[in-house]
């Protein structure tokens, strides 16, 4: 047990919980921990969800596997994330996507009662949970809300303006690859540079590798009017 507590320790679900009282909740829980390899299938899109996922080592994949082959990457979880908080309360409780292992991989699984079960004896892993389910429905209204967007600009745009809210700067880090974007934006990535290209030249950005300047914030914004 006591292996488990620095990794559950960087856990979102036991933020401002001590060491001491998280070993008092693992005594109250049942759960089991599975080690997978490298790319080795964590769960299969339209499997059953019974339990939540806590990723104690490694690092797993969210992925849309289409018939014809083609994997598009949904999203990325380290180290303290969780997955399955959702499905496994819902009553349509299947996977939508497949997870996968990016590296050798420790994951820690707990039952839906058990997740009740600490959720009434612990007020801040309750709170904890909350905040994790509500900060997940935002970020899927954010995804929404960019698909929605007709054009490559009006997504590349969006992407943009959001990130400038969270780092406050002109000056964007962005925290994944051209190709990683291009997944998330729904768009092809020769498309996505062809449109990066043009707004430089029109004077609204200009980047360097996963760095992006917004050169005029104005014509930014206004690219989501027109």
């Amino acid at each position: 047990m006591k292996n488990i507590i620095p990794a559950l320790d960087k856990c979102v679900l036991f933020k401002n919980i001590s060491k001491e009282e998280i070993e008092t909740l693992l005594k109250e829980t049942s759960y089991n921990i599975n080690t997978y390899k490298k790319n080795e299938i964590i769960a299969l899109e339209e499997n059953k969800c019974s339990n939540l996922g806590i990723i104690l080592e490694g690092k797993v994949e969210v992925q849309k596997i289409f018939p014809s082959g083609k994997v598009i990457a949904l999203n990325t979880f380290e180290e303290g994330n969780i997955f399955g908080e959702a499905l496994v309360f819902s009553k349509k409780n299947v996977y939508p996507s497949t997870i996968v292992s990016i590296n050798n991989t420790k994951i820690m699984f707990v039952q839906k009662d058990d997740i009740i079960k600490l959720c009434s004896i612990n007020d801040k892993f309750l709170n904890n949970f909350m905040t994790v389910l509500s900060d997940r429905i935002l970020m899927l209204s954010g995804k929404i809300r960019n698909l929605s967007y007709e054009t490559i600009r009006k997504k590349i745009v969006n992407v943009l303006l959001e990130e400038y809210k969270k780092q406050k700067t002109v000056f964007l880090t962005l925290p994944y690859s051209r190709k990683k974007m291009a997944e998330i934006l729904n768009v092809q990535r020769p498309s996505l540079s062809r449109e990066l290209i043009n707004m430089k030249e029109e004077g609204i950005i200009d980047f360097d590798k996963n760095v992006i300047k917004i050169v005029d914030l104005e014509l930014l914004e206004e690219c989501l009017i027109d």
